[in-house]
């Protein structure tokens, strides 16, 4: 078989003992029903909940202990092109197969569930996690409709200042929610998850929205005191990072969280309005 990074891969049955370095395929994982099989994950692998004290945890996503996982006698280890770094997929790469996937969009998304359907003998499970979650964008869009386009900044960091840019799944996201991200096709910011200079915010895009994610930053209520300062009218939004982040099954939960987060911004319209 073929990972999304088209690295060829062959094992002579479905693998039984994974190892999983993205805490969003964790979720995935366990909800395809491989709970068994898993053996070792990431200390921010945080859905399911009991997995923490039931799993070994093996490290993070950008620096994991290679004695564990070796230890666990892997059949698979599970990365993300963005998640995880190639020296990780190169040395572990010595102890067994490492599966990488790579996501951008929701077809991206689909496909890596497809992938693990095959991969592990779940397609009947893979099969129901793409229906919910293609019924679900559906239902989304068909709710989106009514809705205004609305510019939005969406910051994942603060010392220094860091967006989510271009070809980024959040960006993905955006996207479908009629949110248009100020960052995404600006030519002084070509990277993936430029810093920004946010003095100049307001020349650069001024938004109506400013998203501070819940991961991986905390942002506080100084953070969105002194961004709104830097734009014209935005009103500042705490949004749940899991949601426009994490791949996998989460997508299902996400576009319920955003039809909530719309009907959420309308009424901060409308509170604006009564105070001006």
């Amino acid at each position: 078989m073929i990972d999304q990074l088209g690295t060829q891969h062959t094992f002579e049955t479905s693998p039984k003992r994974i190892v999983s370095l993205v805490p969003s395929q964790t979720e995935l994982l366990y909800d395809l029903g491989l709970e068994e099989r898993i053996v070792g994950i990431t200390k921010f692998c945080v859905h399911p909940f009991h997995f923490k004290s039931t799993k070994t945890i093996v490290g993070g996503t950008k620096q994991v202990k290679v004695d564990k996982i070796k230890a666990l006698q892997p059949d698979i280890i599970i990365c993300n092109k963005e998640e995880n770094t190639l020296e990780i997929v190169e040395e572990l790469s010595q102890i067994c197969p490492v599966w990488v996937t790579d996501i951008y969009t929701i077809e991206d998304n689909n496909k890596m569930i497809e992938d693990f359907g095959k991969l592990f003998n779940v397609r009947t499970e893979s099969q129901k996690w793409i229906d919910k979650i293609n019924f679900a964008k559906q239902d989304f869009q068909n709710f989106i409709k009514e809705y205004e386009s609305q510019s939005v900044a969406y910051f994942i960091w603060a010392k220094p200042y860091m967006v989510a840019g271009n070809n980024t799944f959040i960006n993905h996201l955006l996207e479908l929610n009629k949110l248009e991200n100020i960052y995404a096709n600006n030519e002084k910011y070509p990277d993936r998850y430029p810093e920004v200079i946010v003095q100049k915010m307001k020349i650069q895009g001024d938004p109506d929205l400013i998203f501070l994610s819940s991961e991986p930053y905390p942002f506080k209520d100084e953070h969105a005191f002194e961004l709104g300062r830097y734009s014209h009218h935005a009103k500042t939004v705490f949004v749940d990072g899991e949601m426009f982040s994490w791949y996998g099954s989460r997508l299902v939960k996400a576009f319920d969280y955003f039809k909530k987060l719309r009907v959420r911004i309308g009424e901060l319209h409308l509170q604006h309005s009564h105070d001006h």
